[in-house]
């Protein structure tokens, strides 16, 4: 069977390997989430790097803002076990 090929715009490419380089996320997850091939985004990151379209500056977090990208994450996180604590109950309530 044939498989029909994906085109992907530059503006993609780039935002993905942007993903890679200045988010620090590993290759294969930045792929799976975009449902795209690990070695077609590690193809792009080649070509893209040494152009200087997308350069990874190195970034330190002062104290205050690891801080306050924690607090975001744990509400965030407290939020998601809110919610499954609540469907949980739904749905144990249903299968009784």
């Amino acid at each position: 069977m044939k498989r029909d090929r994906r085109a992907f715009s530059l503006e993609f490419k780039l935002e993905a390997v942007r993903l890679v380089v200045e988010g620090g996320r590993p290759i294969a997850q930045v792929a799976r989430e975009l449902k795209i091939q690990p070695d077609q985004l590690r193809e792009w990151r080649r070509k893209f790097e040494g152009t200087g379209a997308v350069t990874a500056a190195p970034r330190h977090e002062t104290p205050e803002e690891e801080a306050r990208r924690l607090r975001k994450e744990l509400e965030v996180v407290r939020q998601e076990r809110d919610f499954l604590k609540k469907a949980a109950a739904f749905f144990a309530k249903g299968s009784a």
